[in-house]
């Protein structure tokens, strides 16, 4: 590396210069945004998941019925104009309770993504970035947690915790962190090499400010691409739980637990399942359309 003065490492450090880098990257995602609308798997994956905000958020007004009213007069009644998927073995109409089931979905994905997004990152930059014994510790738990596959890691901790929406959230956090932390480690074994984090060294800059100022910035686009794509992940799940009765528990309506109870009759009522399924397969396939173009719009390498 070129030798540079105080001064100019001041000026490579200048606020005003910071300032700006961050307008840049701005504006280089208002540019990836119209870059993704242009691309028809990310525009279909886009649509869907608008679809799934505005059903959580309009439910009472989308929804037909009572997602939660029982009418054993009305049970296992195929799709019509009144019950538009049918009915459940209570008579509970199916469309309204999918409908619902987006609030359940969206908030398991939603706060997921906070607990393991900072978590990850956190760890896998501070890892990469002192390398030796603190990686080697910090990389060796998490391989404890990536040795076993995601849902039955979730089912281990679900069962600890107790059945429950909440308990379930923490659960699938457990085991959804550690690719993200590698994912962060790695972006910080090649940052922790660049001119301005040595520069920032030189300014005597602590460990903990390079890692909060130079080090995670830097990682969260891809940290952010990652955790688009571990969406469809949490979703199944979640509905996984679900379906095994250890996540969202009756009456509330969870897409995996309407599964897990329409297998009784799905034989003489298909619709009991089919319209939960069709549900979490498109959710799923959402995000996963919608991550690809955001990696592709990101990382124009990963599209070569």
């Amino acid at each position: 590396m070129h030798a540079l003065t105080r001064q100019g490492l001041r000026a490579y450090l200048d606020p005003q210069n910071v300032h700006s880098s961050r307008q840049a990257a701005a504006q280089g995602l208002v540019r990836g945004g119209i870059q993704i609308l242009r691309n028809p798997s990310g525009l279909i994956g886009a649509a869907i998941i608008v679809l799934l905000v505005l059903a959580a958020i309009l439910a009472p007004l989308l929804a037909t019925h009572n997602p939660y009213a029982q009418n054993l007069q009305q049970v296992l009644l195929p799709p019509g104009a009144d019950h538009w998927f049918g009915t459940d073995n209570l008579g509970r109409d199916i469309y309204s309770r999918i409908v619902y089931g987006a609030r359940a979905t969206l908030t398991i994905v939603c706060i997921v993504s906070v607990i393991v997004g900072p978590i990850g990152i956190i760890i896998g930059a501070t890892a990469g970035y002192f390398g030796g014994l603190v990686d080697t510790v910090l990389m060796r738990i998490t391989d404890v947690f990536l040795s076993l596959p995601s849902l039955v890691l979730a089912l281990a901790f679900a069962a600890a915790l107790g059945p429950g929406l909440d308990n379930a959230i923490i659960a699938i956090s457990f085991a959804t962190w550690p690719p993200i932390a590698r994912l962060a480690r790695a972006e910080a074994m090649t940052i922790r090499k660049s001119d301005y984090v040595a520069a920032a060294r030189m300014m005597q800059a602590s460990d903990l400010r390079i890692i909060l100022r130079q080090i995670i910035p830097m990682c969260t686009l891809s940290v952010v691409v990652r955790l688009t794509l571990n969406m469809a992940g949490v979703i199944l799940v979640a509905a996984g739980l679900g379906f095994l009765g250890v996540g969202a528990q009756p009456p509330l309506p969870e897409w995996g637990a309407m599964i897990a109870v329409g297998r009784q009759y799905m034989l003489d009522s298909w619709w009991t399942v089919t319209f939960p399924g069709l549900a979490i397969v498109a959710v799923s396939l959402a995000f996963n359309l919608f991550g690809d173009a955001l990696r592709d719009t990101l990382d124009p390498r990963s599209a070569r």
